[in-house]
Formats: C-alpha cells, sequence, structure tokens
C-alpha cells in the first residue's frame, strides 16, 4: 500500500561510480548537405530551454554486441539528421529578436563511445536515481553555444550497454521525442522513417497582433529589462534535499479511483474524469500541498502544474517536432484540500485540463508573446508514466528499462513507470524535500492511501 521503493537515508546497493572510461568522440554528419537556415522556434520552445537527459538500459543480445550496435546507431544518426536537421544545428539567441532559434548549418551532432567495468546486473536498482547515471551522458555544453550530443553508448562487460540521450529540450517534447527514438530504432533496422516528423513550428507561432482573452494565472511575467530569465518551477536550486521514491502499485490506483468515485455518491453531476493520471496527480497534490512549509496556513492557495498534450486539440499533426505541450493547472486553498474529498481534487485536475480549449490555447501563446513569462505554480508534476520509452522496439530488442537522468528539485515532483513496464499500470513517485517536508509529506501519502 504506497510502498517507498528507497530512500536517501536507506539507499539501496548501487555503484555511483561506474568508471566510464570514453573512447571515442565523433561528430556526425548527414549524408546529405542540406540548405542552411533559421528555425523558428514557438513560445512554448522558448520557455523549454535547457537540458534533458535520457539513458536507456539494454541486456547483452549476443547477434549484436556493443561494437556492432555502435556501427549501427552511428549510421542510423546520420541517416535522421536529414529529417531531424536541426539536430546537426545549434540553437542560439537572434540578437535582434531576442528569442531563441535553430542555427541549421549542418554542423553535426556528436557521437560518444565509452565502457565501464562492472556489469550490468553489478550497477544496482535502475529504477534508483542514481548519481551515477549522469556519466552515461556525455555532454558539452557552453551558455548559448549549445552543442546537442545525442548519443552516448556505454558497454558493460557482461556485453549489456546503455543508450544516453542529451538534448535541449526545445528540440523534443516527450512524444515527439519518442518518436525519435522509433525512427532510430527503424533507421538502424535498415528500414524507412517510423514516423516522418512535421517541423513546421510556425503552426504553434502567436496570432498578429496577439489577442490575450482569458486570465493566466498559471504563468509569470518576468521583470522588465531581463533579457533571459531563469525559470520559476524549472529551475529550482537543489538544496539540502531528501529524496525518496514512492511505489503506486495497480492495486494503490485503483484503491484512489475507488475512493474518488465513492465520494460521488448519489451525485452523478459531477466533472471528474476519474483516471490512473488524474487520481494520482490529485493524490500528490494534497500531500505537497499539506506538507509545504513550516507552519500551515489554511488560506494559502496551491497551485499544481501538469503537462498537457495540445496536438489533438488544435488538430495538428501527431508527428510535429518540438514541443506541443502547455501547462495546465489547478489551485485551492489549503484548508480546501485539506478538508475536500479527493473527488473535488480530481475534479479541479480535470477542469484543468478542460480548460485547454483552442481558445485559451491560442491565448496563452499569445500571452508568452507578449509577457515573455514562465510557468509558475508551487511545482510542476512531470509525468513520464506513459510516454512509452521502453516499449520501442531496437533490432537488439526492447530496453530494459528508460528513465530520466535525476536531478533532485524540490518543486518538481516526477511520476515514471516500474522496471516492469506499464502494463501492471504501477507508478514511480520521485519526490525530493528538505527533511521536516519529507516526513509530512510521506505520512500524508500513506495516511491517504489506509
Amino acid at each position: 500500500m504506497g510502498t517507498i521503493h528507497h530512500t536517501k537515508s536507506s539507499t539501496p546497493n548501487i555503484i555511483q561510480d561506474l568508471k566510464v572510461i570514453i573512447h571515442d568522440t565523433i561528430t556526425i554528419l548527414p549524408p546529405q548537405k542540406s540548405e542552411k537556415r533559421s528555425m523558428f522556434l514557438s513560445n512554448i520552445d522558448q520557455v523549454l530551454i535547457f537540458n534533458v537527459e535520457t539513458v536507456h538500459f539494454f541486456e547483452a543480445n549476443p547477434e549484436f554486441p556493443p561494437d556492432l550496435v555502435a556501427e549501427k546507431l552511428k549510421s542510423a544518426l546520420s541517416k535522421a539528421l536529414v529529417p531531424y536537421d536541426f539536430l546537426a544545428g545549434r540553437l542560439r539567441l537572434n540578437p535582434e529578436s531576442q528569442r531563441f532559434e535553430f542555427d541549421c548549418n549542418g554542423a553535426g551532432a556528436q557521437f560518444v563511445v565509452g565502457s565501464s567495468e562492472f556489469e550490468l546486473g553489478q550497477i544496482g536498482d535502475l529504477v534508483y536515481p542514481n548519481p551515477g547515471f549522469r556519466q552515461l551522458v556525455q555532454k558539452s555544453y557552453d551558455d548559448l553555444a549549445m552543442e546537442d550530443r545525442p548519443l552516448c553508448l556505454t558497454s558493460f562487460k557482461c556485453g549489456g550497454f546503455a543508450l544516453g540521450v542529451a538534448t535541449n529540450h526545445a528540440t523534443f517534447d516527450g512524444i515527439s521525442f519518442k518518436a525519435f527514438l522509433q525512427n532510430i530504432a527503424s533507421l538502424a533496422a535498415d528500414k524507412p522513417l517510423a514516423i516522418v516528423p512535421c517541423n513546421d513550428r510556425h503552426l504553434l507561432a502567436a496570432r498578429s497582433p496577439p489577442k490575450i482573452e482569458f486570465d493566466h494565472p498559471e504563468l509569470l511575467k518576468i521583470p522588465s529589462g531581463t533579457s533571459i530569465p531563469n525559470p520559476t518551477v524549472f529551475d529550482c536550486p537543489e538544496g539540502q534535499l531528501d529524496f525518496k521514491i514512492f511505489n503506486l502499485t495497480s492495486d494503490d490506483i485503483a484503491r484512489l479511483k475507488n475512493e474518488a468515485k465513492d465520494g460521488s455518491g448519489s451525485n452523478n453531476a459531477h466533472n471528474a474524469k476519474i483516471t490512473g493520471f488524474n487520481v494520482v496527480t490529485a493524490h500528490v497534490w494534497r500531500c505537497k500541498a499539506l506538507s509545504s512549509g513550516s507552519d500551515f496556513d489554511p488560506e494559502r492557495v496551491s497551485t499544481v502544474l501538469y503537462a498537457m498534450d495540445i496536438r489533438s486539440r488544435l488538430n495538428l499533426p501527431p508527428s510535429l517536432a518540438g514541443n506541443a505541450v502547455l501547462s495546465a493547472y489547478a489551485s485551492a486553498r489549503c484548508k480546501e484540500i485539506a478538508q475536500g474529498s479527493l473527488l473535488k481534487l480530481v475534479e479541479l485536475v480535470t477542469e484543468g485540463a478542460n480548460r485547454m480549449t483552442p481558445e485559451y490555447i491560442h491565448s496563452t501563446i499569445d500571452w508568452g508573446e507578449v509577457n515573455k513569462g514562465f510557468p509558475n505554480g508551487e511545482f510542476l508534476t512531470s509525468s513520464w508514466w506513459r510516454l512509452g520509452f521502453a516499449d520501442v522496439a531496437y533490432p537488439w530488442g526492447k530496453p530494459r528499462y528508460s528513465c530520466p537522468v535525476v536531478y533532485h528539485r524540490k518543486d518538481i515532483i516526477l511520476l515514471f513507470p516500474d522496471i516492469v513496464g506499464i502494463s501492471s499500470n504501477e507508478v514511480n513517485v520521485l519526490v525530493a524535500l528538505p527533511s521536516k517536508e519529507m516526513e509530512k509529506f510521506e505520512a500524508l501519502f500513506h495516511k491517504f492511501l489506509a
């Protein structure tokens, strides 16, 4: 019932120094020259200028030793740089417009090959956010002159290996990144692209003139005169934080769903959509809201942010690369969260998603054109739960596990699948908080599941 996977005070038997040795670093170029151009980035892309790193672990396959995998990945990446020409370019800040853009200059993407002296089975629990996993993603960032290193292959003594991917978030959201992985897998098998990407980010451009039709409390305007702001939610200092992974089993999620359904009683007129994501988000929200701060303030307003894919809501191509996500939000006073039912919180989360009409989405994008702001809330729930990175079928098999390289942030709570995959409907909740807040969060997490 809401088990703790691992805690900082009871670290599992893991090896944090993976002793990775780099053998080769090369620049992969596209097989043909493409026209140099500047690629427009939408207002959604503009606020996601930070790096995202993922690691995908594979067990040994005698038919595909790491050396062969490396050659196939080099070839696949080279071919991919034609439809994904921005990956062969560089991110830059246009001094005239003060907007980020991609300089699609064909400079190439880097590919790194390394090895570890350990076997895959020796490095410990793959679900646990091992700081050593950062060694599996080689990167080179120089302020705004960021050089993405999309692929880094690290082999283990057992024949297994890890594929590390480092990109700037401006390149992909979770959905388009999975499509990129599917294309790499398909090209590595000498097959055509699985999904032809749509690179027209003007589809999410602001209207001219901008037309802000709604209030947007989920967004924060930056101070006047600040050219490159720091995101509020996305760049919170780590500080002295404890972290824990809370595992919600299928039974736990079913229990939360039943609690929400029971709360409706004979009232079938509620607007709550009782899904796994909504009940988990509501559960995490009430635990986080009621554990924040040294003193409980019943009048304090707590706001949770959560990403919504807007492709279908705007009839955009499902293959649209880049970022087609916006932060939906739900807000309530702490006393309402403490005294109210889970159903009410699920209803508020549902309303946040329903708020994302085409009119609201366009108003949000236009707001960004005028205010150059960032998402603003008490915390962000970032869900990797059902993105399905571990479902991508490479020639050498599906990943044993796929995970983000975790940098612990107080204002980000991460949802991600368990190592057994999403079929069991289990979810891990990664929380990083100061010790006293963590104690409250943990007590509430179990109390509300009892």
